[in-house]
């Protein structure tokens, strides 16, 4: 067996190596305990797992949250390096991200466990998620284009990162949307979502557009980002997602304040958009399988970024079971479905790669505090 490049030496390095990418384990879990909720007609004790599931997710962020506080009160000079690593800062979007998938757990299972009060839970961490999306959404771009060294040949998918967190809250929106009583509150929740949409999915198009030409120019990236090229679903798929549930929950809202034609709008511009984002997905799809494959043979180091596999092929499929279900296409649904067993078997051997990775202690790595320490050694 390979011996690691990095092997944990005390248990505090833990702490002191411990990065945001973390995070997408949460991303992975939360989507699937979603996705398994669909499986509960077919048997009662699916949702009791996809339940369970859900609290160990939120374990897990409350779990990573505290580590990486503590990383910045123990070490803040080390965990400011965060900011001019052109990789590593990426994957603060995946903080908001992962607490999106708790909030929705909290309206899929919550409200049955814990009654209105989840309801409640989830708007308060909603609010949260907004502030902390859209300060990463933009101050991480940000620090791109004033204090990180980017080329075109290295680009790759993981530049969605910090963009996708802002339509992953306005999809959250939505869901939250249909526990709330119509009012100002609801109205501004309803635009709000709709701008964090626009926020997020106009740049994330930007930014596919040129990573198909660095892909074009440059080839595939290599087996160690092989990856990556899964995240394209992620701002495709949040992005069908988002305009489905924001135009379901449309017309009962503007409606009350007499804005029929915008609702009517709303509602079916939704599912006609969401249809042509699924299908620019499933070319994507194909894409990531092939880059996947072509790279298998030589063999794909396992790292924290084949969770990669999980949360955007997750919100896609989610977008694919929403379609089915509002236009009540059972072949839509039925892919949906078949997609779904994909994933949840793609999240267990991530996961169970993932716990032996911690075990050993490999997976405890900061890149940005490698770069601090040779800098000190020059």
């Amino acid at each position: 067996m390979k011996k690691p490049l990095y092997q944990l030496k005390q248990r505090h390095d833990v702490i002191r190596q411990f990065t945001p990418n973390w995070f997408t384990v949460t991303m992975g879990t939360g989507v699937v305990a979603l996705i398994l909720a669909e499986f509960s007609v077919f048997a009662q004790s699916i949702n009791m797992f996809a339940t369970l599931l859900w609290q160990m997710n939120i374990v897990l962020f409350s779990l990573f949250s505290v580590l990486y506080i503590l990383r910045w009160l123990i070490y803040p000079h080390e965990a400011r390096q965060i900011f001019t690593h052109s990789s590593m800062a990426l994957f603060l979007g995946t903080i908001p991200m992962g607490l999106a998938t708790i909030i929705n757990g909290f309206l899929k299972f919550g409200v049955v466990l814990y009654g209105d009060i989840a309801i409640q839970i989830a708007q308060m961490l909603w609010y949260v998620d907004v502030f902390l999306a859209v300060l990463i959404g933009v101050f991480v771009p940000f620090l791109m284009f004033s204090r990180q060294k980017h080329e075109l040949k290295t680009m790759t998918a993981m530049w969605l990162l910090p963009i996708v967190a802002c339509e992953v809250t306005a999809a959250s929106g939505g869901l939250l949307l249909q526990h709330l009583a119509v009012g100002q509150t609801t109205l501004g929740i309803l635009f709000g979502s709709y701008m964090l949409w626009g926020m997020s999915v106009l740049p994330a198009f930007a930014i596919l557009t040129i990573l198909l030409l660095r892909l074009a120019l440059h080839q595939l990236p290599s087996k160690e980002l092989a990856i990556s090229s899964w995240l394209a679903l992620g701002p495709i798929g949040t992005g069908a997602l988002a305009l489905l549930v924001l135009g379901a929950q449309a017309p009962h809202i503007l409606q009350a304040y007499h804005l029929n034609g915008l609702a009517n709008f709303l509602h079916y511009a939704g599912i006609a958009s969401s249809l042509i984002l699924i299908g620019f997905g499933v070319w994507w799809f194909v894409i990531a399988v092939l880059t996947t494959l072509s790279h298998v043979k030589t063999g794909l180091p396992f790292n924290l970024g084949w969770w990669g596999l999980t949360f955007p092929l997750g919100v896609f499929t989610l977008a694919i079971l929403n379609l089915g279900h509002q236009l009540q296409v059972n072949f839509i649904v039925n892919c949906g479905l078949a997609l779904s067993v994909l994933l949840i078997a793609l999240w267990g051997m991530v996961m169970l790669k993932t716990l032996r990775g911690m075990y050993q202690g490999y997976l405890f790595h900061s890149p940005c505090l490698q770069n601090l320490l040779q800098r000190e050694q020059v």
